[in-house]
């Protein structure tokens, strides 16, 4: 059971109105209910504040956090797009009826909820300012407090502000551009750490800092999408190098264009010709693959090459 409750808050009674984190709310579920193939991914509650009629309180949400965190699912994930709030005591997530930060939500209490849950893996994504405290209890200074199985990413630092850009905010449009694909692996998986890497390599460093910390002994997959490569075609890795460090001796008879195509050379060729597009083998002394095959020469595996390799030979996927 794979469940998230998506919490978009744009309305506010007394302090600014926001205008996008409805629209990422809306994002985030399209892409995390189904994966890339169309099957079911997460089972997902979505609720978003628009104006006075639909706003959102602090007791709902702390209502709804209970209910997403009580049940023992193997993922319980949590968005929150919406004001943040930090001063001494701690972060807050601020909520439609909020005159002051301080009265909403404290991040205490959400990890409290998160770090109490039995579900199996516990999932915290944070676009609001300031959202890089949470999961660091006031009383324990510096110092991250997380119980086994949970993860928390956000937009930014204690000391930031997230930003918004052309409606979005800058945080969840990378978010969503990593589920969509731009963090997956060679498998399809795309996992907490790797949406994590996507979203850190796409801002400089004098931009917002996303955080992430989590306390897991392995990676949850989000989302699975189309891998770039076929897993049967990835496991003939270990068929055609014996050993990782190896080089595949090559000649003409591997170009099915030569003038003397071998059936087998020419399959091997085909599949060692997308390990190359991938970036898991490289021609030796030529720029191309065709050219390593007219001129005789070879081809070895990357070290991206080399860990696929270990993995396939592991049994690891």
């Amino acid at each position: 059971m794979r469940k998230a409750l998506i919490i978009g808050i744009d309305y506010y009674d007394s302090i600014s109105n926001l205008f996008g984190c409805v629209n990422d709310a809306y994002s985030v579920k399209s892409i995390l209910e189904r994966h890339g193939d169309g099957s079911v991914n997460f089972g997902i509650k979505l609720i978003t504040a628009t104006n006075e009629i639909n706003k959102i309180t602090r007791k709902e949400l702390k209502n709804q956090i209970t209910e997403l965190f009580k049940d023992d699912s193997d993922i319980a994930l949590f968005y929150f797009a919406g004001h943040g709030y930090i001063e001494s005591t701690g972060g807050y997530l601020i909520t439609s009826e909020c005159e002051d930060g301080d009265d909403g939500l404290p991040l205490d209490e959400l990890l409290t909820i998160a770090n109490s849950s039995p579900a199996k893996s516990k999932v915290i994504i944070l676009d609001s300012c300031h959202s890089g405290i949470a999961g660091s209890p006031s009383a324990a200074g510096n110092y991250a407090l997380l119980a086994e199985g949970v993860t928390i990413l956000t937009a930014s630092s204690a000391t930031q502000y997230a930003q918004e850009k052309n409606g979005s905010g800058v945080f969840t449009n990378l978010l969503v551009d990593a589920l969509s694909g731009g963090s997956a692996n060679l498998v399809g998986d795309i996992t907490p750490g790797s949406i994590y890497a996507h979203i850190d390599q796409s801002l400089g460093p004098w931009e917002q800092r996303p955080i992430f910390k989590t306390n897991v002994k392995n990676f949850t997959t989000l989302r699975k999408v189309q891998p770039p490569i076929q897993l049967s075609d990835l496991k003939k890795i270990v068929d055609l190098f014996e050993d990782p460090g190896i080089e595949l001796q090559l000649d003409p008879s591997f170009e099915p264009d030569s003038d003397e195509p071998n059936d087998q050379n020419t399959e091997k060729f085909a599949i060692l010709q997308k390990f190359n597009r991938i970036n898991l083998v490289t021609p030796v002394g030529e720029d191309h693959m065709y050219y390593a095959a007219m001129n005789s020469k070879s081809c070895k595996l990357t070290v991206l090459g080399a860990h696929y390799w270990n993995l396939v030979s592991n049994n690891r996927i």
